[in-house]
């Protein structure tokens, strides 16, 4: 380019198809590494080295089209510079247009914030491509609420799309946001319902947070939409996307290995909102200084330093814990009863199993009448005590109430972690006479904020799998703890059998194979902990081949959560049944079953999914060699 002489016509077609045709043969880095920052500095103040620039992308050839429009678009230091270089060739090329607004935006999820951010503004620094910036938020929008793209996409690509929206809002100007507010208004609230319904914590924060911030900019003046969730890093870069440093702002003259502190720089926006906070502090000592004016500083207090709280006595016996929690009204003696009440089944089995089923009936049914600090804990605590306390009538009343009529869903999924915390306290040896439960933990199958559900589970398969490699070496002496026999053994089909029977029957209020796809995930993260912990008891055949069957049937489920517990039961199978036993009673099921763990591990959405099937492949084919290095 530097020979082109001064004053002269020429055509640069030959130089641009060398750009496609080197671009296109993977050394696009190598050569815009160099050219970009020229054109740059020659774009910067000469007209003429523009439209040379934009002839330069326009003569090369469609099918190269990509290649370049994309390196441009990785490699300009801002959306700026970007539109000094490229023009409106967006406008022109329909293979560029198809490329910038549908392929980079939809149809790939890769690449970091800083291309969104320019290629974003490169289409909103012209008013010929304002218009291709707000038909490219249209179409973000109609993906971002559809259901199905939401379920089977993965999330990776949701927060991709999330982002390109937040930036698209930022570039928009009031007359376009109230052109098209009752659109944006629709496309709102039809996506915040499909993140909300969303088993995944993430999805469903990610629908949040940009429906707040949709909400924010169409609602400037009245309410706007406000949800409670925990804030992270994550969320805070996101709405940052919504109030960043307009492009214009960017220096086209910074050097290519400062690029990354550049566009770190756009992000914070968490220092204006302290600066809010701290303009509006001052004004709080006015308010105060009006309310001390009205203040009876002339009463002298009483002196209460001897006073001593009196403390309400909690029931000694169960039927009164139950006298109390059903027909009194003093709230005290009920908030003391229900904070004695797990201490008192424990040291009462006798009297418990005479009223077992109908204690784990109201606590069940049990609602917070005053505010107890870790309420929610200390019904679950007692409702596990009652029954560790007497597993068989209380597991067969908790069994046939997850199926029942006229329960919540909240209530639904507090019977099955119920049952995990139940099962894993009985199949845990006991020490000193104190239960293992003192300390309990959170079930496998809880799902956290911002935290992936089944990381706990993850954790139990891979410290099963390493106690079963063998390691020649010597090391430090473990102290082995005192053994005891396994509860859960007995009970272990009371649990497991009644909860795997109904699940294809839906209620009227219930619906396991249709909208409460949330709680089928829990029972299906459920029965993986039932059968794992049901190793060595005799019913674990039995147990096997029914939670195969179950697995086989909904193996294409749409819900990611889903289909992640469907492939932990799988684990969960493997790793329970003796191996003679999966070979003599299940090989056509395991085979079948192979081959759909080897579908998942290449063409299933979901990350952790393709990590659980590959990790189940890996259990089955060491299953293989164990079952061949036996003698037979």
């Amino acid at each position: 380019l530097s020979l082109i002489p001064g004053g002269l016509d020429c055509s640069i077609s030959f130089v641009s198809h060398v750009l496609g045709k080197v671009c296109i043969h993977g050394r696009q880095k190598e050569i815009l590494g160099v050219l970009v920052p020229c054109l740059t500095e020659l774009t910067k103040s000469d007209c003429i080295w523009q439209r040379i620039c934009w002839r330069l992308v326009e003569c090369v050839p469609e099918r190269w089209m990509e290649a370049v429009v994309l390196g441009f678009v990785q490699r300009a230091p801002g959306a700026d510079v970007l539109s000094r270089l490229l023009g409106n060739l967006v406008v022109k090329n329909k293979k560029a247009q198809f490329v910038v607004t549908q392929k980079v935006l939809l149809l790939q999820y890769g690449h970091p914030t800083a291309v969104l951010q320019n290629l974003l503004g490169y289409l909103s620094l012209d008013s010929l491509r304002r218009a291709l910036l707000l038909r490219v938020l249209q179409e973000l929008l109609e993906t971002w609420g559809s259901s199905s793209a939401v379920k089977h996409s993965p999330p990776e690509q949701q927060l991709y799309i999330s982002k390109a929206i937040l930036i698209c809002l930022s570039h928009l100007k009031e007359p376009e946001i109230e052109s098209c507010r009752q659109e944006l208004l629709t496309s709102m609230m039809e996506g915040v319902k499909c993140h909300l319904d969303s088993s995944l914590p993430q999805l469903r924060r990610l629908g949040m947070v940009v429906a707040e911030s949709i909400s924010s900019k169409i609602n400037t003046e009245g309410p706007v939409l406000k949800f409670e969730y925990e804030e992270d890093d994550g969320t805070r870069e996101l709405k940052s996307l919504l109030v960043q440093t307009p492009p214009l702002c960017v220096v086209p003259s910074l050097p290519d290995d400062d690029r990354n502190e550049k566009a770190g720089a756009a992000l914070p926006s968490v220092p204006e909102s302290n600066k809010k906070s701290q303009t509006a502090a001052p004004v709080m000592p006015h308010e105060e200084s009006d309310a001390e004016l009205d203040s009876d500083d002339d009463l002298v207090p009483y002196d209460m330093s001897e006073d001593k709280e009196l403390k309400v006595k909690a029931p000694l016996y169960i039927r009164d814990c139950i006298e109390v929690l059903t027909g009194s009204e003093d709230v005290d003696k009920w908030e003391a009863t229900v904070k004695a009440l797990e201490s008192l089944i424990r040291r009462n089995p006798a009297a418990t199993r005479e009223v077992s089923v109908e204690l784990a009936k109201i606590l069940l049914h049990l609602e917070e009448k005053t505010c107890i600090e870790g309420f929610v804990e200390l019904r679950q605590r007692a409702q596990v005590a009652v029954l560790t306390t007497d597993p068989i009538p209380v597991s067969k009343y908790l069994t046939s109430q997850f199926y029942s009529l006229n329960y919540s869903l909240r209530q639904r999924m507090d019977i099955l972690d119920i049952l995990v915390l139940a099962a894993q306290e009985l199949s845990c040896p006991k020490l000193h006479g104190k239960p293992k439960h003192s300390d309990a933990q959170k079930p496998c199958i809880q799902l956290l904020p911002g935290s992936d559900s089944s990381k706990d589970w993850r954790r139990i398969v891979d410290e099963r799998i390493k106690s079963k490699t063998r390691r020649f070496a010597t090391g430090r002496c473990h102290v082995e703890q005192a053994s005891s026999p396994n509860q859960f053994s007995s009970v272990a089909g009371h649990f497991f059998f009644p909860l795997i029977q109904h699940f294809d029957r839906p209620l009227t209020t219930f619906d396991l194979l249709g909208e409460d796809h949330l709680v089928l995930g829990r029972l299906v993260h459920t029965l993986a902990v039932l059968m794992y912990l049901a190793v060595n008891t005799v019913a674990v055949t039995a147990m096997g081949k029914a939670l195969l069957e179950f697995v086989w049937t909904l193996r294409f489920h749409m819900d990611s959560y889903v289909r992640q517990g469907l492939l932990s039961c799988i684990s969960s199978l493997l790793l329970s049944v003796p191996a003679e036993l999966l070979l003599a009673d299940m090989t056509e099921e395991l085979l079948e079953a192979q081959c759909w763990l080897g579908d998942v591990v290449e063409k299933d959405p979901d990350g952790d999914c393709r990590r659980l099937a590959l990790q189940n492949l890996l259990l089955m084919e060491n299953l293989k060699k164990k079952l061949e290095a036996v003698p037979s």
